[in-house]
């Protein structure tokens, strides 16, 4: 048999898988997964001790991203490393010894959160400064939608 006959098949079979991985891509988060070390937390982690709720939001998301956006600039020790649609990523430099740790929050329109990914640099344990950092600029994102400035 000559390899032209079993080239539809091949085809199709190849269509079919390039289908099935491209739609995994669309929906993969581009959040690293946290490592096994404690010094991460992500509202995508699977290991509960890593887990922290993402950011929800009403209303538009440019405007939940331009509102997390500015409350992320107003801290002193974060610098803002990329920020497009849906995306921002940020380096926070601790003051005393200059540690860096990497905070990523990625839209998710459908569920109307940003899903939030911050994790240390170095070092095997963070001594829970990721969670709490998360947690305060939670509390100062919904505190901004309450007091009317966002």
């Amino acid at each position: 048999m000559s390899s032209t006959h079993f080239r539809p098949r091949t085809l199709a079979a190849a269509a079919l898988a390039l289908l099935l991985c491209a739609g995994a891509v669309r929906s993969a988060s581009m959040l690293p997964s946290c490592p096994d070390s404690p010094n991460c937390v992500s509202s995508l982690a699977t290991r509960p001790a890593q887990q922290i709720a993402p950011f929800a939001f009403t209303g538009p998301a440019e405007a939940a991203q331009a509102r997390l956006l500015r409350l992320i600039e107003q801290d002193r020790g974060a610098t803002v490393v990329d920020t497009r649609q849906g995306w921002i990523a940020v380096e926070f430099r601790s003051r005393v010894l200059g540690f860096v740790d990497d905070v990523r929050f990625e839209l998710d329109p459908a569920a109307g959160v940003f899903h939030v990914q911050s994790a240390s640099r170095t070092g095997y344990w963070d001594l829970g400064v990721n969670r709490r950092r998360v947690e305060a600029l939670r509390a100062k994102f919904n505190a901004d939608v309450r007091s009317g400035a966002g």
